[in-house]
């Protein structure tokens, strides 16, 4: 016989029941008695068939969920499985949200890791953390049973306490099912279906749920594994570019004090050589001349050294700042003065601009360091008889100093790299000053760590204007 025929042989009872039982022994559930055999069979043949019923619903549940499960663990990161089971789960439980969280610090506590919701507005989402002990979940997984709320709104009457309960119970929903998942006898954590229907989950599919638990506990527990290990690569991966990065920037150094040093240390030496030789006729003015060029020469010398020092110690995070409350009139003022005493050797003129009374809180010896870079850039890059304006704007508690110069202006190609460490930018310096490439880089990393930002406005024609923001002393 087929699975599909019917039994119309007549039969005497315990033949009629030993060929249903025969048939149940071989996997065949799927018949139905004729109302004779019903007759003759009594009680014992209507039994066996509703437990024939009974074992081909399972044997098509078992058979869903391990389709469900085969398509749900094709996925290989946590984030990826847990969405397949949004997407999957449908055609076994009702729902309209599902959350996952899972067990840290050694069982002692639980986080929120995920959720998916069809509604608006979701309130428990990943990071939402509280203790295992003397909560509701760890009652769950003492006792290994999925737990059913079908009237979330009457069990948070009961437990206003809940805050996790309160936020579903806000986002819309009525009913919750919560499945243990446990991984070798030891628990990893929670997921937690709900629906916007009261009375979604009934008790008489407490045996599906519970496979249902025992398949995902293996599936979340792969994808949380393979995530690790890919957060794990991926941070090995940055590791090693940072090595990269720091390797570059060693060889850098090193090509710096190979050429840029060199030739500065070259001239002064064979400014000593000749000033020591003597077969030189040298006047007071040589001798003046010399040691004016030696002494230009050992000040860029201690210019590079001071920047490279600084790009070293900020690299390895100790740039420490000492702030203190300045006043920002008095401060550029002395600054400026300095400049525009330098500038005029150029014919130039460094002028501040009117500027309200302001306070801020800064370290005085680092945001001098930022203007001297900017300024004197600023200097640098214009031609002589040129003037850069100093000047302040203040909005909404920040206040933008800049700089503007009347130089040759930015260019679009030069503004992805301005800030960059040994950045050499198609504009040249008016003068024939010498340039590190460097004083801008560690002008970021300063005005950074004051919580502010840096920038500049410029057409690329001509003028550029050089700014940061600092947060006004509250």
């Amino acid at each position: 016989m087929s699975r599909k025929d019917h039994l119309e042989v007549p039969q005497t009872p315990p033949s009629l029941c030993l060929d249903i039982i025969q048939r149940l022994q071989n996997g065949d559930y799927n018949f139905r008695l004729t109302p004779e055999q019903l007759a003759e069979s009594d009680p014992l043949g209507a039994a066996l068939q509703n437990l024939a019923g009974a074992l081909e619903s399972r044997r098509r549940e078992r058979q869903k969920l391990e389709a469900i499960t085969t398509r749900i663990n094709a996925g290989l990161l946590l984030d990826e499985v847990l969405d397949n089971i949004y997407q999957d789960f449908r055609e076994l439980i009702p729902y309209e949200r599902i959350g996952l969280a899972l067990i840290e610090d050694n069982g002692q506590m639980v986080r929120s890791y995920w959720a998916k919701s069809e509604l608006p507005g979701l309130g428990l989402q990943g990071g939402f953390s509280a203790p295992l002990a003397g909560s509701s979940l760890e009652t769950i997984i003492q006792t290994g049973q999925p737990r059913i709320l079908n009237d979330l709104e009457a069990y948070l009457t009961h437990k206003p306490q809940s805050h996790s309960t309160r936020l579903i119970v806000e986002e819309g929903f009525r009913a919750s099912l919560t499945c243990p998942l446990v991984v070798n006898d030891t628990p990893v954590g929670f997921i937690f279906f709900s629906s916007v229907r009261p009375n979604a989950y009934a008790n008489v599919h407490i045996e599906i749920f519970q496979r249902i638990a025992e398949q995902l506990s293996i599936i979340v527990e792969k994808g949380r594994l393979a995530s690790e290990l890919a957060a794990q690569k991926q941070a090995v991966e940055q590791q090693n570019d940072e090595l990269r990065r720091l390797n570059d920037l060693k060889n850098t150094f090193l090509g710096i004090a190979s050429h840029d040093l060199r030739n500065p240390v070259g001239y002064i030496e064979t400014c000593i050589s000749i000033m020591a030789d003597p077969s030189y006729e040298f006047t007071l003015d040589d001798y003046k001349n010399s040691f004016r060029d030696i002494l230009k020469q050992t000040n860029h010398i201690l210019t590079m050294l001071d920047d490279l020092l600084d790009v070293t110690r900020i690299e390895a995070g100790k740039l420490d700042l000492k702030l203190e409350l300045l006043d920002l009139i008095d401060f550029l003022a002395e600054t400026v003065a300095r400049h525009d005493r330098m500038a005029r050797t150029k014919g130039s003129r460094v002028t501040l601009e009117s500027l309200p009374a302001l306070q801020v809180t800064a370290d005085p010896m680092r945001l001098r360091q930022v203007m001297d870079n900017l300024i004197s850039n600023a200097v640098k890059y214009s031609p002589p008889g040129s003037q850069v304006r100093v000047g302040v704007l203040y909005k909404d508690g920040v206040t933008k100093v800049y700089v503007q110069d009347e130089g040759p202006g930015i260019k679009e190609a030069d503004r992805t790299r301005l800030f960059q460490d040994f950045a050499r930018l198609s504009a040249r310096p008016t003068g024939g000053e010498k340039s590190t490439g460097l004083g801008l880089a560690i002008t970021r990393r300063v005005v950074e760590a004051h919580g502010g930002q840096i920038g500049v406005d410029s057409d690329g024609e001509k003028g550029a204007s050089f700014w940061f923001t600092l947060v006004n002393d509250p």
